[in-house]
């Protein structure tokens, strides 16, 4: 699976952007997609996961203000990002678990990772 994000930018605080991520070589329909990002100074960590079976799940810091959602026409997942924090700010990584691991929201359980996008949000 070929991961190809896009979306990221600068944006200020209390807007809003969308990531997409576009998969090719394999049908994400049954597959186990979610978005991560890494900070600075900061560890990988969840942002938001989408099981096949529409499950979704998300970080603390995130929920309300996010929302992922994957369109299997298109064989891409999507991260809908609002009310932007200063916090936000990291790179996005989009990840696809064909295994669809219960564990789904670790990062060790995802097999495939899109080249990240750059979301920056000013105070």
């Amino acid at each position: 699976v070929q991961l190809q994000a896009s979306g990221g930018g600068l944006v200020q605080a209390g807007g809003s952007l969308r990531l997409s991520c576009a998969a090719s070589g394999r049908t994400v329909s049954r597959i186990t997609l979610g978005w991560f990002r890494l900070g600075p100074g900061k560890e990988r960590e969840l942002v938001a996961a989408i099981k096949w079976t529409a499950t979704t799940a998300y970080a603390n810091s995130v929920k309300g203000r996010f929302t992922i959602s994957r369109d299997n026409a298109k064989n891409t997942v999507y991260l809908q990002m609002n009310s932007l924090k200063p916090e936000d700010t990291a790179v996005y990584y989009c990840a696809a678990d064909p295994s669809n691991n219960i564990y789904y929201t670790r990062p060790s359980n995802y097999n495939y990772w899109g080249q990240g996008t750059q979301v920056t949000v000013s105070s």
